[in-house]
């Protein structure tokens, strides 16, 4: 998806598939063997390497630099993303992982479990083609809009 915003230099950014298709089988991954294994402590670097992400862009995810020749070889395609999407996919993740994280915190194993798989399940719907929270954005962007007009 390309967003372009002349008002808006940040829409204009866009990021190759193949650095946001790795990222997200680094999350479907980390999430599931985090679950299965029963250790909380892979939620939390899945949580680092998202924050490092939105700070410091793709190059700072590990996930990016590991995966990202496989995701070429399965996305031959030079597609791109905005980047203003992915920052508000990333942000959406952010929020997930922090979440459940806080229900570590407190011995609330099963809902850390619940909100870090659902984190892991919107990735894999996105790998799978559908972005969950791209149709967020596009709700809260007509919202805004519409908000905008009313006013």
């Amino acid at each position: 998806m390309i967003l372009k915003d002349p008002n808006n230099p940040q829409a204009n950014k866009e990021i190759p598939i193949t650095k946001v298709r790795s990222n997200q089988l680094g999350i479907v991954l980390s999430i599931a063997i985090a679950i299965a294994i029963q250790q909380p402590w892979i939620i939390a670097i899945v949580w680092l390497i998202q924050v490092l992400t939105i700070l410091f862009g793709p190059g700072a995810n590990v996930f990016v630099t590991l995966l990202e020749p496989l995701a070429k070889a399965l996305y031959r395609k030079k597609e791109t993303e905005a980047a203003e999407l992915v920052k508000f996919n990333l942000s959406l993740g952010i929020t997930f992982l922090t979440l459940s994280m806080a229900c570590l915190s407190m011995q609330w194993t099963l809902a850390a479990y619940i909100l870090a798989g659902l984190m892991g399940v919107a990735a894999l719907a996105a790998l799978l083609g559908y972005c969950i929270g791209c149709t967020l954005y596009f709700q809260y962007k007509k919202y805004k809009a519409l908000r905008s007009h009313t006013k």
